[in-house]
């Protein structure tokens, strides 16, 4: 028997199909005892209401809100690209989202952002947090209006909201730091001397990974202090560059945040005998070629078409009173070395990390 419909409910019940839909929807003027017939109907035919049609016959209109960190280049213009594409697909669907840049690991302007959207009354609201008291303030008054709240990529304090789609930033740290043990293993183990290179140790999910990555190398390798560079390349590349002349000993480093292109022009200049182990995140263009020319070794993905979708989905069912299963927003990444590349057309948009 396939999945049960209203027509079903109604003909096991020995009522109408209006009166069954009158009781499904509760716009009462149906008697007590066809009411309870409707009911016993439902739960003894398991019939789950499609309520994505309900709305579309109702012609709900979804209005979301998605915050992304401004980027030109990198994992957040793909994250962006693939947004833009399930806006467009979406559309049919009755579903407006409306798209805000902000300055990437900016609390202050991220709260401004938050508390824009508390003035239009969005259904819900989608944003990468940022460790602040601040935004988390505005994400709590935003939930007490009754918006959802979705957090993408990095988390906020899971009292300031519904559910959190991403990877487990600190298991992608250990995942990091198994790499660079095994790459360790031998005579230079102890001599070790690992540079961490973060964004900024404020976004919870460069927080994480740092510290999963220190749970796993700091008993056997040296980590020095990490270098905080805003995910921007020349910064980075200046740092990195600076890091290597000061420090001949290193050898390996974990780039958990972006800026590839930086971290590629500063490899590029050390000699193949001395460059160190790296390990980064997210696969794009620019890595899977610095990975194809030896710069890179390891490449850790967290899939971010799959978290846009999932995303968005959560945002759909919280809007419709539907409670969401956390580990549906799970991301599971992937670890990807020179020889396991998965095709070019599915890596996504043209751009540098």
């Amino acid at each position: 028997m396939g999945k049960p419909t209203l027509h079903d409910v109604a003909a096991a019940a020995g009522v109408s199909y209006a009166t069954a839909d009158r009781v499904l929807n509760n716009r009462g003027g149906v008697a007590k005892k066809s009411q309870d017939r409707v009911r016993a109907a439902i739960a003894d035919l398991g019939y789950q209401r499609d309520i994505t049609a309900a709305n579309l016959s109702r012609r709900r209109q979804y209005r979301f809100a998605v915050l992304l960190p401004a980027a030109r280049e990198g994992f957040f213009a793909a994250l962006h690209a693939d947004l833009e594409q399930e806006v467009a697909a979406r559309s049919q669907a009755r579903q407006q989202i409306s798209i805000t840049r902000v300055p990437p690991f900016d609390a202050a302007a991220l709260t401004r952002a938050i508390e824009g959207c508390a003035a239009e009354s969005y259904d819900g609201v989608c944003l990468v947090a940022v460790e602040d008291p601040d935004v988390e303030a505005a994400l709590t008054r935003l939930r007490a209006q009754g918006m959802a709240v979705v957090t993408l990529v990095a988390d906020s304090a899971p009292q300031t909201r519904d559910t959190y789609i991403g990877i487990d930033n600190r298991r992608a740290g250990r995942t990091a730091g198994d790499l660079m043990r095994l790459a360790h293993r031998g005579g230079a183990a102890l001599q070790g001397q690992i540079l961490p290179i973060t964004g900024s140790l404020n976004a919870r999910d460069h927080a994480d990974r740092y510290a999963g990555f220190c749970d796993v190398v700091a008993a056997d390798l040296r980590i020095l202090p990490p270098l905080e560079t805003g995910d921007d390349p020349e910064i980075l590349e200046q740092a990195l560059r600076h890091a290597l002349r000061a420090n001949p000993d290193i050898t390996g480093i974990y780039n958990l945040g972006a800026g590839i292109p930086g971290l590629i022009s500063a490899l590029a200049t050390t000699q193949p005998g001395d460059k160190p182990v790296v390990i980064s995140h997210e696969l794009c263009p620019a890595t899977r070629d610095a990975v194809a020319l030896g710069l890179i070794d390891a490449v850790i993905d967290q899939k971010p078409a799959q978290e846009i979708t999932a995303a968005l989905a959560a945002l759909v069912a919280l809007s419709d009173g539907q409670s969401v299963d956390p580990l549906a927003g799970q991301i599971t990444p992937a670890v990807h070395f020179k020889h396991n590349m998965p095709p070019q057309s599915a890596v996504g948009p043209e751009e540098g990390a």
